[in-house]
């Protein structure tokens, strides 16, 4: 609510339970707060199960805190990240704007959540491994130092902010240690959470991003790169070209001996059946 002075403040908050759900709801408590409660302010009257899933509100020590849409760039950065996080071969769960409660008094949603995102309705118990904040232009600093410390004081074990404005760069944030600043061309880690490194350029540039989830998509199907599947392609080539020159040339081949071919993976081992193949008269010629 908008006072004479032109601050925001809040309005009383009503005694009934359903009453301050619709509240929640219809945004009458908090517009753009004037500032973030801080840790020694009084315990806020909310409750995470009071906050419907279409709120647009987080809850810090029982406090409201609004979350307004993102603009353009901040929608397109936040979406290369997940993808490229999702991705990850070693994880299982990944989530944009999940709603985490790690005690009733607290609902925070990172705008990424890596690890521990059920495929459930409502809101998620805990915390995730790692979170991922996306800051542009107008960010109100108070209101993000109280979210990442939520975070971190509830179990999560990196907050990474992704700074869109001015220079781009990601700092670390680690519950007991100093915030770090990295910048395009180096590479964030996840020790636990995520198997790869990840280009600090991925979180938000779209080309980066489509890199390394394609390098993230063929490790979880075997290949360590593209160029093991251009490979795997030449071999199964080479296995097919025995196979069809045995043909040719009127020499029967057993299922068990094809089998054998078709699963040898060694191109040296290929490139020396097709030769012998080639002027082989017995099977016996051309396979050990």
């Amino acid at each position: 609510m908008q006072a004479a002075d032109g601050k925001l403040r809040f309005r009383p908050f009503p005694d009934s339970p359903m009453a301050r759900v619709g509240a929640l709801r219809r945004g009458c408590y908090v517009g753009t707060m004037s500032r973030q409660p801080r840790r020694d302010d009084a315990q806020g009257p909310f409750r995470a199960y009071e906050v419907p899933e279409e709120s647009r509100y987080e809850l810090s020590h029982g406090h409201p805190v609004e979350c307004a849409p993102a603009g353009g760039r901040h929608a397109i950065a936040n979406a290369a990240g997940a993808m490229v996080l999702a991705s990850d071969p070693a994880v299982d769960s990944a989530g944009v704007d999940a709603g985490y409660s790690p005690s009733e008094d607290t609902l925070r949603a990172p705008d990424l959540s890596v690890g521990g995102v059920p495929r459930a309705p409502g809101w998620i118990k805990g915390v995730p491994p790692l979170a991922v904040e996306y800051v542009d232009s107008g960010q109100d600093e108070e209101k993000l130092a109280d979210k990442i410390a939520d975070l971190l004081s509830a179990g999560t074990q990196l907050v990474w902010v992704v700074r869109l404005a001015g220079p781009s760069r990601v700092e670390v944030h680690e519950r007991g240690k100093a915030v770090r600043m990295m910048l395009p061309g180096q590479l964030l880690e996840a020790p636990g959470v995520l198997q790869n490194p990840v280009p600090v350029q991925a979180l938000y540039e779209g080309e980066a991003a489509l890199q390394a989830t394609l390098s993230n998509l063929l490790q979880r199907r075997g290949y360590q790169d593209l160029e093991a599947v251009r490979s795997e392609g030449r071999t199964e080539g080479r296995a097919e070209a025995v196979l069809t020159l045995l043909a040719a040339r009127g020499i029967g081949v057993p299922d068990a001996e094809r089998s054998a071919i078709l699963a040898c993976r060694d191109p040296a081992t290929l490139e020396r059946w097709l030769v012998r193949a080639a002027t082989a008269e017995r099977l016996d010629q051309v396979l050990p």
